[in-house]
């Protein structure tokens, strides 16, 4: 197999890639990307057929390139992969797809990385890592495959015609377990929805899409999760044109909701008795970013309709008063698990120092402990917005930054430069030093 050279490897061609691409390309810094499978593969084979964007168009995006519909509308999981092409196509972007990356070793007794993949190998002196964070779907080892349930994954989910005939538990009531529940529910099954710790923003207030309502209130720039947690569940759906997310409406709607889903034993599932805590959380944390956005427009005097309704939550639905700890599946019909329970990350192909023990990427804003070796598309990898299209276009931003900076300590050379016609002076090692400090700004 061939060798092939150049400065940096991005390794996948999804959103956090392409990104990293772009912010390289403009820098004139010679990269390639590398994907084993096709551009935006994940949002094409790994989300459930009706899949849109939970953030309006004109706000999950790359600042190069809009989507072709409405500004406000909510991109299909098709239309977002069409983007990321189109994006590749018009920045003309080196993106190799069919590429599988094997492992990145550093060189010995030479700078860079040799990165072995399934069409040769590639010398480069910095690599990213832009697999992002949802890699490996994660089951909870909660109910063993002998108790004849149909388990399923939310990123193998599809749609409901996919799943056996009967009931279905869907665990976790994030974006993907709300939407995915509802729409089990509108096909006319029986659904149990697990509900655990969520963030419940308004779809929209007071004209103003959620999106924007976390901008102007630095919402997004917020540093570390709560309470030092690794991820913050919101539940928020941009289904049938975007929609707020209560409860309540699910519970109406005829989905029962339980609480955490605990154990599993001889059949019956058990929950933790927290629903109406859940619940009542998610419904301070919604009250409160009304009150905050109501205090921005009395702040800025802004033209923006009341919404006054919008504070008065109705009753805590009666799951929630008296809350189904323990069920047996079988008499309640359920014949399906969808798990929609998260992703862990998977970097067994760098070697070195850039990620733990536990295989956790040691990293600060992207620049690893491992020297020439970068993340992207982390969770929380600068600000809370790092996992959202336009968060990650920003990160990229910073660390091509700091490839940047860091190609220029590399063509530094210590000494006097020699010069031709004359002696060098004194200063010229001060001259050639403060060169490279303005470089490093430039490339700033």
């Amino acid at each position: 197999m061939s060798g092939h050279e150049t400065e940096v490897v991005i390794v996948g061609a999804g959103q956090a890639g392409i990104a990293m691409s772009e912010h390289l390309a403009t820098r004139g810094i010679a990269h390639v990307v590398l994907e084993r499978s096709r551009i935006a593969e994940r949002w094409r084979s790994e989300r459930w057929d009706s899949l849109v964007a939970n953030g309006p168009a004109w706000h999950d995006r790359f600042p190069g390139l809009e989507f072709d519909i409405d500004p406000d509308g909510f991109a299909t999981k098709d239309q977002v992969a069409a983007y990321f092409e189109a994006y590749v196509r018009k920045f003309d972007l080196p993106v190799r797809t069919g590429v599988d990356v094997a492992a990145v070793r550093r060189n010995g007794g030479r700078p860079g990385f040799t990165v072995e993949t399934s069409d040769g190998t590639w010398d480069a002196r910095y690599v990213v890592a832009a697999t992002g964070a949802f890699q490996h779907p994660v089951i909870p080892t909660i109910v063993p495959e002998s108790a004849g349930l149909h388990q399923v994954h939310s990123s193998s989910y599809h749609n409901p015609e996919q799943l056996p005939e009967g009931a279905v538990l869907v665990v976790g009531a994030g974006s993907s377990g709300v939407q995915i529940a509802d729409e089990v529910r509108r096909s006319g099954r029986a659904v149990f929805l697990s509900v655990g710790p969520h963030d419940r923003p308004p779809r929209a207030y007071r004209g103003r899409d959620f999106v924007w309502w976390l901008g102007v209130l630095n919402k997004w720039e917020a540093a570390t999760p709560p309470l030092g947690a690794d991820h913050v569940t919101i539940a928020v759906s941009g289904a049938d044109g975007g929609h707020t997310v209560d409860f309540r409406d699910l519970a109406a709607s005829g989905i029962t909701l339980v609480g955490r889903t605990t154990a599993f034993e001889a059949g019956t599932m058990r929950f933790a008795p927290d629903l109406r805590d859940n619940i009542t959380r998610g419904d301070a944390n919604h009250l409160a970013l009304l009150a905050e956005a109501d205090a921005y427009v009395a702040r800025n005097g802004l033209d923006l309709p009341d919404e006054h309704e919008a504070h008065h939550l109705g009753p805590l639905p009666a799951s929630a008063i008296d809350p189904v700890l323990e069920l047996d599946l079988e008499a309640a019909g359920v014949t399906s698990i969808v798990w929609a329970t998260g992703y862990r990350q998977d970097y067994g192909w760098l070697h070195g120092k850039a990620v733990d023990d536990r295989g956790k990427p040691r990293q600060q804003r992207g620049v690893s402990a491992e020297a020439g070796v970068y993340f992207l598309g982390l969770p929380w990898q600068s600000r809370r917005g790092s996992s959202f299209i336009w968060g990650v276009w920003h990160d990229a931003g910073y660390v091509a930054d700091h490839i940047a900076i860091q190609r220029t300590y590399a063509a530094h050379t210590t000494g006097p430069a020699p010069i031709t016609g004359r002696t060098a002076e004194p200063n010229d090692t001060i001259r050639d030093e403060s060169l490279a400090i303005a470089q490093t700004g430039a490339a700033r």
